[in-house]
């Protein structure tokens, strides 16, 4: 899997007029599966991303969690992230996962998240998404699988 993660002090995804998903201050998670990816892949990032200490404390530095600051998180899915760009003018997403796999280990990392107490707000797996934010900072930490 491949997260791109932005630190916002707010975001939203929309499906044609309508919002589907929006958050305060947090994450915006986009979320890339890739036909390799398992289970054990989406519950370690989902741990990963709750635990990792990109939020200012009292003193400005970075050194608090999502947990910590009880901000919210944003999934997005995103296959684009899976594209191989080394050939041509036209990326290739073979190495995305297919629809069904992409669509199940994205849902189980945003439940993964929620289950750490964390508010997920979703786009629409598959949809054609307009994804609105503003990164605080810029704070954006690319994630990859432990596998990889």
């Amino acid at each position: 899997m491949r997260l791109l993660l932005q630190r916002v002090t707010r975001a939203e995804v929309r499906v044609g007029t309508e919002v589907a998903g929006s958050i305060g201050g947090g994450l915006a998670v986009f979320v890339g599966v890739g036909h390799d990816d398992t289970d054990k892949d989406s519950d370690a990032l989902a741990a990963k991303v709750v635990d990792l200490r990109i939020f200012r404390d009292e003193e400005g530095k970075t050194n608090r969690s999502l947990l910590e600051v009880r901000a919210e998180l944003l999934a997005v899915s995103q296959f684009t992230l899976f594209a191989d760009t080394r050939k041509g003018r036209r990326p290739s997403f073979i190495r995305a996962a297919p629809p069904e796999l992409g669509e199940r280990l994205y849902e189980r990392f945003a439940a993964a998240v929620e289950a750490c107490g964390v508010r997920v707000a979703r786009g629409i797996f598959g949809a054609e998404m307009e994804v609105e934010l503003v990164n605080d900072g810029p704070m954006t930490i690319w994630l990859d699988s432990a596998e990889r």
